[in-house]
């Protein structure tokens, strides 16, 4: 491998993540963290910790000059975005590529490509994906309400360059149009600089269905089967598991393999992420985005494929091919994965940051905790609210089940709040038990659970 030094330009779990890969690759690391996380635990797990900037993000996490002139002044050699952050930024990839820094991951056009979801879009209809029906760019709301008079209402507002679920409006009454397309741009516009805004047709009985995919600068493209990412709150994902369940075995099939064209057409390099709105009732299919970096959910990928992404991305990065054909990836038993933020689900979710007084996670055999988290660790205000990710492994999904519901009860965190009593609730509904999962079922949990704590 012609990597040997790696500056990760991540906090958190992702950049605990990395450096184990990075250990078990034998590569140096080199963390780039700001002032609040200079006492972290993957600060305390690199070989070596630079300071880039104050506790903003945009000041630290987010300035990628500073990021790569760090690179250059440590010698790293190559570059790992992690997730968030600047892990979709074609600016950064570029800056890597102007100073002979490899960029572990795709290269700087594939993400600009996939970054605007309308260029995403044309691209999957040109090479036979479902798209929703929707429109091109939105210049205003008189033309939102002409554009959602042909396509019928309910209809979602989207920003052509965003994602996580910032600049997305539902709308489902032409009066509430105006106001949302405001919001909607004026959201987009602080997020991603950009308000630019387009339409799709809103599936009420929705779930979200993704396919992990790995490619090589050699044109090969293998998938490595999909994951249903269903249970989100406010567009963000809570659980997340592989295989989705009861897809019938010939579409999924045909849904991994459009997302394996799609990123062949490109000539797709490093892991990625084909994103799908699946429709319950019809049994149909369409293309939402595709994430050009290794996603929050990738433990469940790796716990049914027995492949390493991490690993697989700096290979990948450092010019080698996959060692990996179609063929040759095999799929065992089933898994699931939650994220326990600190947040206090009984009071709206609020964040809770502070000091943990107790740490005590799950410690069988078939469970995996990924965490920056130790007792003592001061969770910060200024970032995502993150915590761990609870990921188990079964023969099946109710194994699978039975091991999360067993994992939740023996994670303990004191000093702080966190989603887990939440999670649990959920592990226990009895839709989500019979793997009857839809996008609006979180918020049918938030209100069931409301009425039953007040009783």
């Amino acid at each position: 491998m012609n990597i040997k030094r790696v500056l990760i330009a991540n906090r958190g779990e992702i950049a605990v993540r990395v450096i184990k890969a990075c250990r078990a690759l034998g590569l140096e690391t080199v963390l780039a963290t700001s002032e609040t996380d200079r006492q972290s635990l993957p600060a305390q797990m690199a070989d070596r910790v630079v300071c880039i900037g104050p506790a903003s993000a945009s000041k630290s996490y987010l300035n990628a000059n500073a990021i790569v002139a760090t690179a250059v002044g440590t010698g790293a050699d190559a570059v790992h975005p992690g997730y968030g952050f600047l892990s979709e930024s074609s600016h950064l990839a570029t800056l890597c590529d102007q100073h002979d820094i490899t960029f572990v991951g795709p290269r700087a056009d594939q993400i600009h490509k996939m970054g605007n979801k309308l260029e995403a879009r044309a691209l999957a209809r040109q090479f036979g994906v479902p798209v929703l029906p929707g429109s091109e760019k939105v210049e205003s709301a008189e033309d939102a309400l002409k554009i959602a008079n042909k396509i019928g209402l309910p209809i979602m507002m989207k920003a052509a360059a965003g994602g996580g679920g910032r600049g997305m409006k539902i709308v489902t009454e032409h009066s509430q149009m105006a106001e949302m397309f405001t919001a909607a741009a004026a959201e987009s516009l602080s997020a991603f600089g950009d308000n630019t805004l387009y339409l799709e047709r809103y599936i009420s009985n929705a779930r979200h269905i993704e396919v992990q995919v790995l490619g090589d600068r050699f044109g090969n493209v293998i998938h490595l089967g999909e994951r249903d990412c269903s249970l989100q709150r406010r567009h963000q994902k809570i659980v997340e598991e592989s295989p989705a369940p009861g897809v019938p075995p010939a579409l999924r099939d045909e849904i991994c393999e459009s997302a394996a064209r799609l990123a062949r057409s490109i000539g797709y390099e490093s892991a990625g992420t084909v994103e799908f709105i699946y429709d319950e009732d019809e049994k149909r299919y369409y293309f939402l985005e595709m994430n050009t970096r290794i996603q929050v959910e990738h433990p469940v990928t790796e716990a049914v494929t027995g492949i390493d992404l991490v690993q697989e991305q700096f290979r990948i990065a450092s010019g080698e091919p996959l060692r990996i054909k179609q063929k040759d990836v095999t799929f065992s038993g089933h898994a699931i994965e939650c994220r326990v933020n600190a947040e206090l689900p009984f009071e709206g979710f609020r964040p809770s940051p502070g000091p943990i007084a107790r740490w005590q996670i799950p410690t069988d055999s078939h469970v995996r905790v990924d965490t920056h988290c130790y007792e003592g660790y001061v969770v910060p205000i200024n970032y995502d609210s993150l915590l761990a990710k609870l990921i188990v492994h079964g023969k099946d999904r109710q194994e699978a089940l039975l091991r999360m519901r067993a994992a939740l009860t023996d994670f303990v965190v004191n000093g702080i709040g966190t989603t887990i009593p939440f999670l649990a609730y959920a592990m226990d509904n009895p839709a989500f038990s019979a793997g009857r999962v839809n996008t609006a079922l979180v918020g049918q949990l938030i209100e069931t659970m409301d009425k039953s704590l007040a009783s």
